[in-house]
């Protein structure tokens, strides 16, 4: 992988994300933060990774592998799914697309390493290719509200998708590219996957067209207000799957033997894990630091682990996400952390920076993507 787009007039930063050398911001984290909650902000995703599964047995193999269904999986749809290990521990995430002779397995490249010597473990007379795709397909990312006006103006036509749908998509603009397809996740937002050397001119493509170029600090803070854990970060691997409160994206009880399936149920059959992961919002001028304890009546119930300081048409806060016991992570409970108060919030977080989606102005600077 090449480098990024690297300092220059247009004030870009570089550094790392998530296994790769990405942009941490162009304009400012907060002013792309905005682009992404009120217009529309592009950004790469250089940082993900594409793994193809090939083989008459693909299907069947891989839903014997992961915690989500994929035999059941149609055409042009996907699923998110945990891969676990024998003692019910999260090894990685990943989200698993049925593309008709293929499956295609997106996840960070900091888990690529180890997600593919685990398939290659598990692989043993079965009829199953598993090949790194990355030098043939590459990912933008675009999210905000005017995402759809902005894909219409750059020429790149789909229809109405459902969460978690791949599309191949009919391009009408100026960028010639040898593929395009479009993928929505379940938060709205879009995936273009394109031939690595048609990033550029899609990127510029939707820069002309009105989008905003964001890097992955403001990423991060949007990732922290959706609620979303982030593996190795928010996800360990001594973490179990109810832990992490994803049971409704990410685990299928009426699916089938799947590694790991033995700890899973026997945790759904006594009830429920001792910790849930949560939001928490500080009181006005907290400081949270991630890995702060969570304390309530003197005694520790928590952990934080990602945290977001928000300056947002004046609203000047900061959010974070954690693990608590159940019994005091209640939404509403004030608790403390460090020598900051805070309250539990459900997540995703709502109303904490009172914007409403808006137009964003047209982009007055020209930003690079990622080279590759």
């Amino acid at each position: 992988m090449q480098a990024v787009h690297g300092e220059g007039s247009d004030g870009g930063r570089v550094g790392e994300y998530r296994g790769a050398t990405a942009a941490l911001s162009f304009a400012g984290p907060q002013s792309e933060l905005k682009a992404l909650r009120a217009g529309c902000g592009v950004y790469d995703l250089g940082f993900r990774a594409l793994i193809s599964l090939t083989g008459g047995d693909r299907v069947r193999w891989l839903n014997g592998m992961v915690t989500n269904n994929i035999r059941d999986l149609a055409v042009g749809r996907g699923v998110y799914s945990f891969l676990l290990n024998p003692q019910g521990r999260i090894l990685g995430d990943l989200y698993a697309y049925n593309r008709g002779e293929s499956i295609i397995v997106e996840t960070d490249r900091s888990q690529v390493e180890k997600m593919l010597a685990t398939f290659d473990h598990y692989i043993i007379m079965d009829d199953v290719e598993v090949a790194d795709v990355n030098e043939q397909m590459t990912s933008l990312g675009i999210s905000g509200p005017n995402t759809a006006a902005v894909l219409r103006t750059a020429g790149i036509q789909i229809p109405e998708m459902q969460p978690l749908q791949a599309f191949d998509a009919q391009c009408t603009c100026d960028c010639d590219c040898t593929q395009c397809t479009v993928v929505k996740d379940e938060q709205e937002n879009y995936q273009l996957w394109v031939a690595p050397g048609d990033v550029k001119k899609t990127w510029d493509a939707l820069l002309a067209s009105g989008a905003t170029a964001v890097g992955f600090e403001a990423l991060e803070m949007q990732r922290i207000l959706s609620g979303i854990p982030l593996f190795g970060v928010d996800i360990r691997e001594r973490d179990l799957p109810q832990e992490t409160a994803q049971d409704d994206r990410a685990l299928n009880f009426s699916k089938g033997c799947y590694v790991g399936q033995e700890i899973v149920e026997r945790i759904r059959s006594r009830g429920a894990v001792h910790r849930k992961f949560a939001g928490f919002l500080a009181d006005v001028g907290g400081h949270i630091e991630s890995g702060g304890k969570i304390i309530s009546g003197d005694k520790e119930v928590g952990e934080i682990t990602s945290v977001a300081r928000l300056d947002f048409e004046g609203a000047d806060k900061t959010v974070a996400l954690g693990y608590i016991r159940r019994e005091v992570g209640l939404p509403g409970r004030e608790v403390a952390i460090g020598a900051s108060k805070a309250s539990v919030m459900q997540l995703p977080f709502a109303g904490v920076l009172g914007d409403e989606p808006k137009s964003p102005e047209r982009p007055t600077l020209e930003h690079e993507p990622v080279e590759r």
